[in-house]
């Protein structure tokens, strides 16, 4: 078992080398690939860091620590890990809830949840998620990052704005006389710029071209919009010395829900990325180890003063068009980042906020699930219902809650077609069918009820009201299990009552068709010896037979 878990733990750059060895051509491919990446994952990470409402090199150190480990100790071989879009709604509202500090905090206590989910082997729970709520959340969070991204977009002259959408929105339109045009001259020009090179030079990142162009354009002809460097300052060209947060048992309590939050959406992120990178290679990740080298990315990221982060799907599908064989692309594009901040710190900050407002503006959309927010509309009502409502609480109350409330709501109505699934019927009309009722001999004064489905909570009140039909008491009760494949303690107590109901009105329970597991449980309840060891077959045959030889011993 330890065995086991070491190897699904392994990071993938270990069995590659162990299989491929080390050469000289894969190292030069990832090298390029590596420089690829990082030229599209600088504007993005200071972009989403001034979107959290922190300083651009939040976002920098996050690139360079966690993109750097979460290769080196990940279990994709091509995943590009750094601060992600998903995370800006979550990583704004808990820096302003509990300062830089808490959520410096909160980044690490959610390494540590997904290191321990790791090692507990959660990677393939994580597919449990249902569809609908992955959509939900992720459209919404798209919504958001868009509506943040208004202020710099239009330039308006906003010094707070309030975290949740509705204030926001409010803000937004008390400052709608404060609109700079030539922000908004910018922003459209780095849209229009963007989409172009994505048609005509698509080996070209967009946003590069971006932030190169837009930053000239305000040096040289003086556009009076604002900066990285007006709004921030100067950015350092090395990065933090690691630092610890103070912690305290009050301070973990406050931050865990947070924490949860930024465990959840990092392992979901992380490994949806990592399918999208299998499906581009043909290759296989390892989940659980996948969560491990996120865990351990996101305490560094902490700890050098970074953000939470995550696996990026763009990045990753960057990385791979861009010839990468290892995960080596991936320490080599962190090392490339943080060249890029050790020389180029002084040009960096004249990049004008509303050019990577519009970057983020094309990633919203990118995020924005449209097509498959259209797939869901002609889904069953079921997942309509719970792709809306988590939308809306994404956006209108927190992602915390929506992810929490998107799962409940879906568990439930799964649970409902469950109960609308399974049958609980005195006669079947398959006549075809060798152990029919209707081709079997059935002595007077016997009931024979029959479940197709799974016994659990949902159908358990369901077999009780079956009593509820004799209109007068039998004297032996035939319950056929045979289509029964698992059955919960809801289920365990509701034989229990039926027995003991049966008893009453002096009626003999026979239970038929139970098949090995479900005795073993009924085994472990102590049903087997309350019911009677006799009275539990695996066949309606031998049911009958116990049932004449019990008639025989009434008269």
């Amino acid at each position: 078992m330890l065995r086991s878990l070491h190897t699904s733990l392994q990071p993938r750059i270990i069995s590659y080398y162990k299989k491929h060895g080390f050469n000289k051509e894969d190292f030069f491919a990832d090298t390029i690939a590596g420089l690829a990446v990082a030229i599209v994952a600088l504007p993005l990470a200071m972009a989403i860091a001034i979107a959290s409402n922190l300083p651009p090199e939040r976002g920098l150190f996050t690139a360079i620590v966690a993109g750097f480990l979460i290769s080196a100790h990940g279990g994709s071989r091509y995943q590009i890990g750094g601060p992600t879009a998903a995370f800006i709604v979550t990583v704004a509202m808990v820096a302003m809830k509990h300062g830089y500090d808490g959520l410096v905090l909160a980044t690490i206590m959610a390494g540590g949840i997904l290191m321990l989910m790791a090692f507990f082997r959660a990677g393939e729970m994580i597919k449990f998620i249902p569809y609908p709520v992955i959509v939900g959340f992720t459209s919404g969070i798209a919504l958001l990052i868009a509506f943040s991204q208004i202020r710099d977009f239009f330039g308006l002259t906003i010094t707070t704005i309030p975290p949740d959408f509705i204030h926001k929105l409010t803000v937004y339109i008390e400052h709608l006389q404060t609109t700079n045009p030539f922000a908004i001259l910018v922003a459209l020009a780095s849209v229009a710029i963007i989409l172009l090179a994505k048609r005509f030079i698509p080996k070209i990142p967009g946003p590069i071209i971006v932030v190169v162009l837009s930053g000239f354009a305000v040096w040289a002809f003086n556009i009076p919009v604002e900066t990285i460097e007006t709004r921030f300052g100067a950015i350092p060209s090395m990065l933090p010395t690691p630092t610890w947060p103070e912690i305290t048992f009050e301070k973990l309590r406050l931050l865990l829900p947070d924490a949860i939050t930024i465990a959840t959406l990092a392992a979901i992120e992380s490994l949806l990325s990592a399918v999208v990178a299998d499906g581009m290679t043909g290759t296989k990740h390892k989940s659980n180890a996948e969560l491990l080298g996120q865990g351990i990315a996101n305490i560094a990221s902490g700890i050098f003063g970074g953000l939470p982060a995550t696996g990026a799907i763009a990045r990753t599908a960057t990385n791979i068009k861009a010839g990468a064989r290892s995960p080596l692309a991936g320490m080599m594009h962190a090392l490339w980042l943080f060249v890029f901040m050790f020389f180029l710190a002084p040009l960096i900050i004249k990049i004008p906020l509303a050019a990577l407002a519009a970057i983020l503006m094309i990633v919203a959309w990118n995020m924005s699930e449209i097509k498959h927010v259209r797939e869901i509309m002609y889904a069953p009502r079921s997942d309509r219902v719970v792709l809306i409502l988590t939308f809306l609480l994404t956006v209108l109350v927190d992602l915390n809650f929506a992810i929490q409330a998107g799962i409940a709501l879906a568990s439930i109505l799964f649970i409902d077609q469950m109960m609308k699934q399974t049958q609980i019927r005195s006669v079947d009309t398959e006549e075809d069918d060798p152990d029919s009722i209707q081709n079997k001999s059935i002595p007077k004064g016997v009931e024979v009820y029959e479940i197709q489905g799974p016994l659990f909570f949902g159908v358990a009140e369901k077999l009780l009201d079956t009593l509820l039909l004799f209109e007068k008491p039998s004297k032996i009760f035939i319950l056929r299990m045979r289509y029964v494949p698992l059955i919960d303690a809801a289920g365990l107590h509701a034989l229990e009552v039926l027995h003991e109901r049966l008893s009453h009105k002096d009626t003999v329970l026979i239970l038929s068709g139970v098949n090995p597991h479900v005795r073993q449980l009924l085994q472990k309840a102590n049903l087997i010896t309350i019911i009677g060891e006799e009275k539990i077959v695996d066949h309606i045959d031998k049911a009958l037979i116990v049932t004449r030889e019990i008639l025989e011993n009434i008269k």
